[in-house]
C-alpha cells in the first residue's frame, strides 16, 4: 500500500503523514516488515503501527485524576446525569491482538509485535470465534501475574501469567464499544476481564470509588478506571498501594528511572492525604510507609552493588522451549542487556528466570561507593 492510502487510513493529510513518517521507527516480524509510532505525534496514538497495507491503532493516553470529588465531574462533565462505569486497574503491560490475514498478532503499547505474547496468548485464551464474527476486532487487555517479562506483579488469583481484557476496539479507526456491549460480547466468547464493580452516577461517584479504592488499597492492588457509558472518556485514578510500589521499584533502580516518574507518584500520595481528610497521625503513617519505600528499597540496590553483584530487573518466565526463546531475542534486540539466573524444563515448559541489567544504576551505584564525588 502506498503512503498515500495509509495517511488516508489514519484520516490526516498527505503532508501531515510526511511529517508523521520522520518519527515512524522500522521492525519487522517473522519477515513481516512494518512501521510503528513510538510516541504520540500528529494526533496519532502512541503504538498505531501500519502493517501489510492496513493500520492498527494504538490505545489512546488515559488522563488522571489526583482529586475525585473534583476530577470525576470535570472529567464526565459532557455526560450530564448519566452514570460512570467502574473497571479494575490491573498492574500488568498493555497488549492489543488483532487477526490479519487469519494470523493472530499481539502488539505492545508502543506499536511493537511482541513474539512472546502472540505465542503465549493461545494457551491462555481462545479469541478464534470472536475473530471470525468480528475480523476488524482490536482486543484490548492486560497481561498479569508473577510469570511476567515486563511488569511481573503478584495477584492471588494468577500463579504464573494470565489475560484481563479491558476494551474492545476498532483496529482501523480505534473507535470503543460501550462498556455493557463490551462486557456482554467478551462474556459470550468466554473471554476474561477486569472486574467491573459498579455504575454510579457522576455526582456520587466519588465516595463509591473512595470506598472501593480503600478496599483495593488493602489488597495491595492497583486502582480503577472510569469510563462514560460509551467508553469514549477515560480517568483513572491509583492506591498509595500502588503509589508506593511504583516509588520502591524506581528506588531500587534510582539511576534508571526518572525524577519525574518518581516525583509523580510522591505528588498523588500528597493529593489522596489531603482528599482522604487524614488525621496527623494518619498522615504520618503514611509518611512512614513512603520513606521506607524509598530508603529500604535504595538500601538494598546499594548493599547488591557493594557485594559485586548486578543489579537490574528480574524476570521468570513459563512457556515452551521455542516462545522462551523468541523472547530473550526480542530483548535483545531491543538492546537489553540480558543474564540468565536459572533455568528449567518442568512439565514441558521452560521457566526461565533472567535479569534486566540496568547499567546506569549499577554503574553509579559502584562509582559512588569507590569515592567518586558528587558536584551540585
Amino acid at each position: 500500500m502506498s503512503d498515500t492510502e495509509y495517511h488516508r487510513l489514519l484520516g490526516m493529510g498527505k503532508s501531515a503523514f510526511e511529517e508523521l513518517e520522520n518519527h515512524l521507527e522500522e521492525r519487522s516480524y517473522e519477515g513481516r516488515q512494518y512501521r510503528h509510532v513510538p510516541d504520540y505525534r500528529r494526533g496519532v496514538e502512541r503504538g498505531t503501527t501500519l502493517i501489510d497495507g492496513t493500520v492498527v491503532r494504538g490505545f489512546p493516553k488515559v488522563p488522571r485524576t489526583l482529586v475525585l470529588s473534583e476530577g470525576i465531574p470535570e472529567w464526565f462533565d459532557d455526560y450530564p446525569g448519566e452514570r460512570v462505569a467502574v473497571e479494575e486497574k490491573l498492574n500488568g503491560y498493555n497488549v492489543r491482538v488483532v487477526r490479519l490475514d487469519g494470523e493472530r498478532l499481539a502488539f505492545s503499547r508502543s506499536g511493537m509485535i511482541c513474539p512472546f505474547t502472540t505465542r503465549i496468548l493461545e494457551r491462555l485464551v481462545d479469541l478464534e470465534a470472536l475473530f471470525e464474527q468480528y475480523p476488524e476486532a482490536m482486543v484490548c487487555g492486560e497481561m498479569i501475574g508473577p510469570e511476567n517479562p515486563y511488569t511481573a506483579h503478584d495477584y492471588p488469583e494468577v500463579d504464573s501469567l494470565a489475560f484481563r481484557a479491558f476494551d474492545w476496539r476498532n483496529r482501523l479507526s480505534g473507535e470503543p464499544l460501550p462498556v455493557e456491549i463490551r462486557r456482554e460480547r467478551y462474556e459470550t466468547f468466554d473471554v476474561p476481564q477486569t472486574r467491573l464493580f459498579g455504575q454510579f452516577e457522576v455526582d456520587e461517584a466519588a465516595t463509591e470509588i473512595r470506598r472501593i479504592i480503600e478496599e483495593l488499597d488493602a489488597d495491595g492492588r492497583e486502582g480503577v478506571i472510569m469510563k462514560s457509558p460509551d467508553g469514549t472518556a477515560q480517568l483513572k485514578y491509583t492506591t498509595s498501594a500502588a503509589n508506593q510500589g511504583d516509588l520502591a521499584y524506581a528506588f531500587s533502580l534510582p539511576f534508571d528511572y526518572g525524577q519525574p516518574f518518581m516525583f509523580r507518584r510522591l505528588i498523588r500520595e500528597g493529593f489522596q492525604s489531603i482528599e482522604w481528610d487524614e488525621s496527623d497521625a494518619v498522615a504520618r503513617e503514611r509518611a512512614h510507609e513512603l520513606g521506607e519505600a524509598i530508603l529500604l528499597s535504595m538500601r538494598e540496590t546499594i548493599d547488591t552493588v557493594a557485594d559485586g553483584d548486578a543489579v537490574g530487573e528480574r524476570h521468570t518466565v513459563r512457556a515452551s522451549p521455542e516462545t522462551v526463546d523468541v523472547l530473550l531475542e526480542h530483548l535483545d534486540g531491543q538492546g537489553l542487556t540480558i543474564e540468565i539466573e536459572a533455568d528449567r524444563r518442568e512439565d514441558g515448559d521452560r521457566v526461565c528466570t533472567f535479569l534486566k541489567r540496568t547499567q546506569s544504576t549499577t554503574d553509579k551505584t559502584r562509582n559512588y561507593l569507590d569515592g567518586h564525588i558528587v558536584k551540585e
